[in-house]
């Protein structure tokens, strides 16, 4: 299919998937649309982030608002 030209419209959280060779990302947010890297997607920085320091994340994402002073 991609020798023949085909084109696909993929929604996808996978930065395995944005990875593609010679694919084109864009990015919908508050800014409005915009062509990016793959490596520029928040999706990619986050994996990054969990695959560089697991521990860490999880500390982050799994923190309790009452031990951070936040709700008091």
């Amino acid at each position: 299919l991609v020798n023949a030209g085909c084109q696909f419209i993929i929604a996808t959280h996978s930065p395995i998937i944005l990875a593609y060779p010679n694919s084109v990302i864009y990015q919908f947010n508050e800014n409005g649309i915009q062509q990016v890297a793959w490596q520029d997607t928040e999706h990619y920085q986050i994996t990054r982030q969990f695959l560089n320091n697991p521990q860490g994340m999880m500390k982050i994402l799994l923190v309790d608002e009452d031990d951070t002073g936040e709700n008091t």
